[in-house]
């Protein structure tokens, strides 16, 4: 007999209880949040989609490591464990640990960008952007258009527009380019990859003129599956053979450790290039600790190092992507509108498409996913107009074609029966859609609004 079904790579050893409420206490919870998720508190959440950062099940082999925790000030043994798994899994010669992504992020944009830079993405993130635009450089998208629509089905909807790349190193010049930030499985598109196929040939566009690749590898492994699944030439090679080439085609990184490689805190930037490591170094005593710590504690950058080893190994990347298909497949079985083919981590509801009654201007994404946790009890998360931001010069919203609503699946959490009753409160919602309405600011915060900003119902 042949096995068609798959199962998670792993047995349970322990529970964490959840609070089950009412309608009446969700709603009295959202209304206290000024129906802002991020602001809810996590006792209040029946399954927690809002994000798959830092809220992942650890191995026991990880809370085994953490045990072997070598907390010296400098030099830590769990540091060069840290620093010879990143060599030999993703190929960079150095590396930094900082206490999450973002702050990987803060340093790479101190050390390479002047005020007046241009640094092209394939698309952006909240926090990318943000620090690039605080070092004084401007945000250039040049994903493929593709990316901006929901319903198109291409492969890899994370590539990387190489006519516009072009465009821009000759509009601006390649000395005010000082790197791409090509990041795999793109969060913002939905969780979509980037072909292996097209980053080779945005190696050779960036080595024509001298321009760096900075890689967001926060979900590289999810890429690497992909390509594994759907490009041509990859089928018969393992999720870690594929996830060192990406790396080894780009010249640097960032990460956050707390997806992939499924730890509740750390992150770390990676570097080729000697004196950009030198001059990291100097900034990450500064902002994280001392080189050979960073942002974290030695406990943590023990299960980090297991955590990235874990993370690669095939059976458990197909379970993980399987859980999003699992998902995925249930809503678009009920003509659910979603953003396709399915991501990698996460599934996204079309807020425009599902609330075609509410104007951007009015938040539609945030009020879906206000409505969708007071119906279910469910934590989701708003990608779209909101997270876009404003311009701070003009005052006007950054304009956004998706608007979306995220629901993220953490790391060997949720069982296949959490996945039943999320899809049962979106498609439950789904036949209410019309009597949500939209939303406005009572409080507007000037940098990422999506975290602390808070609303109220339009009348």
């Amino acid at each position: 007999m042949t096995i068609q079904s798959w199962a998670e790579p792993y047995k349970i050893k322990m529970v964490e209880l959840i609070k089950m409420t009412s309608r009446q206490e969700r709603n009295q919870a959202i209304k206290e949040a000024g129906l802002n998720t991020f602001l809810l508190k996590s006792d209040d959440v029946y399954i927690d989609l809002l994000t798959d950062s830092g809220c992942g099940a650890m191995s026991d082999k990880q809370w085994a490591g953490m045990m072997n925790g070598d907390e010296a000030y400098a030099g830590s043994r769990n540091f060069y464990h840290l620093e010879e798994t990143i060599n030999t899994c993703y190929s960079y010669k150095y590396t930094l640990p900082t206490h999450q992504g973002r702050g990987a992020e803060h340093i790479l944009s101190k050390i390479m960008i002047k005020p007046g830079d241009y640094v092209p993405g394939n698309m952006y993130f909240t926090t990318t952007r943000l620090h690039q635009e605080l070092a004084g450089a401007t945000f250039v998208d040049v994903i493929i258009d593709e990316a901006h629509d929901p319903s198109s089905e291409h492969l890899f909807k994370g590539n990387v527009d190489l006519g516009k790349f072009e465009a821009l190193i000759e509009r601006v010049g390649a000395e005010r380019i000082p790197y791409i930030c090509v990041a795999t499985c793109v969060n913002m598109a939905g969780g979509q990859p980037i072909s292996l196929a097209n980053l080779r040939d945005v190696r050779k566009l960036c080595d024509v003129h001298g321009i760096k690749i900075m890689h967001d590898m926060t979900r590289v492994a999810e890429n690497a599956f992909f390509i594994q699944q759907r490009e041509e030439g990859y089928g018969d090679k393992t999720v870690a053979m594929i996830t060192h080439e990406i790396c080894s085609l780009t010249d640097g990184a960032t990460m956050s450790a707390k997806k992939d490689a499924m730890v509740n805190i750390g992150g770390f930037l990676a570097l080729n290039d000697d004196d950009l490591y030198e001059k990291a170094c100097e900034l990450v005593v500064i902002y994280e600790g001392l080189h050979t710590y960073g942002g974290m504690a030695g406990r943590d950058m023990e299960a980090l190092a297991i955590g990235i080893r874990e993370s690669l190994c095939d059976n458990h990347i197909r379970a993980r992507i399987g859980q999003v298909e699992y998902l995925g497949k249930k809503l678009m079985d009920a003509n659910v509108p979603i953003v396709r083919p399915i991501g990698g981590h996460a599934i996204f509801l079309d807020a425009k498409a599902i609330l075609p009654h509410i104007p951007q201007e009015q938040y539609p994404a945030q009020a879906l996913a206000a409505a969708l946790y007071v119906e279910s009890g469910v934590r989701t998360m708003e990608r779209g107009i909101v997270s876009a931001g404003r311009n701070q010069e003009t005052g006007k919203n950054h304009g956004s074609k998706l608007e979306l609503v995220r629901m993220t699946i953490p790391r060997r959490v949720y069982t296949q029966s959490h996945m039943d009753v999320a899809a049962e409160g979106v498609i439950s919602l789904m036949e209410k859609a019309d009597r949500i309405r939209g939303l406005e600011f009572t409080y507007e915060p000037n940098c990422l609004r999506f975290f602390m900003g808070r609303f109220k119902t339009v009348e």
